[in-house]
């Protein structure tokens, strides 16, 4: 009992630095940096890089960038840890796949009142082999 008290109290901090953003329309947007698709032809590699993709998310009044964190239920990822204090934030998801292992996803990086900025590791396997994706990310307010 004392050592689930003590761990419960080590995550009040971070709750309480928390950041609280603006309710409205915020757009998540990662862009693709780098990857390696074992089987996949490099030209469409080449063509994935530097591609960007947005999700949209409406955040209620009082809601932090833990808000912005939280992955799109339709994946389906599960958050196996995350740190969300002073500025600061770092989260790993396990995403399940329709065959094979399930992905893991890295993501750290810094925020404030207008949103975070960071980047996501994701690492995963393949029928041919491992899977890397690195991308930016960026999340901001982008309406009421």
């Amino acid at each position: 009992m004392v050592r689930l008290l003590a761990a419960a109290l080590t995550l009040l901090p971070a709750a309480a630095e928390a950041q609280i953003l603006q309710p409205g329309a915020w757009d998540v947007t990662s862009k693709v940096v780098d990857l390696t698709v074992p089987g996949v032809p490099g030209f469409l590699v080449r063509m994935a890089r530097g591609k960007s993709k947005a999700e949209h998310k409406r955040l209620s009044a009082g809601q932090g960038v833990e808000a912005l964190l939280a992955p799109d239920v339709k994946a389906r990822c599960r958050v196996d840890s995350q740190r969300v204090a002073g500025g600061h934030y770092a989260q790993t998801l396990v995403c399940p796949q329709k065959k094979g292992e399930p992905m893991r996803i890295v993501r750290t990086g810094t925020y404030d009142a207008t949103g975070f900025v960071g980047q996501a590791n994701v690492a995963g396997t393949t029928s041919k082999g491992l899977l890397s994706i690195m991308l930016d990310q960026r999340a901001a307010r982008v309406g009421g």
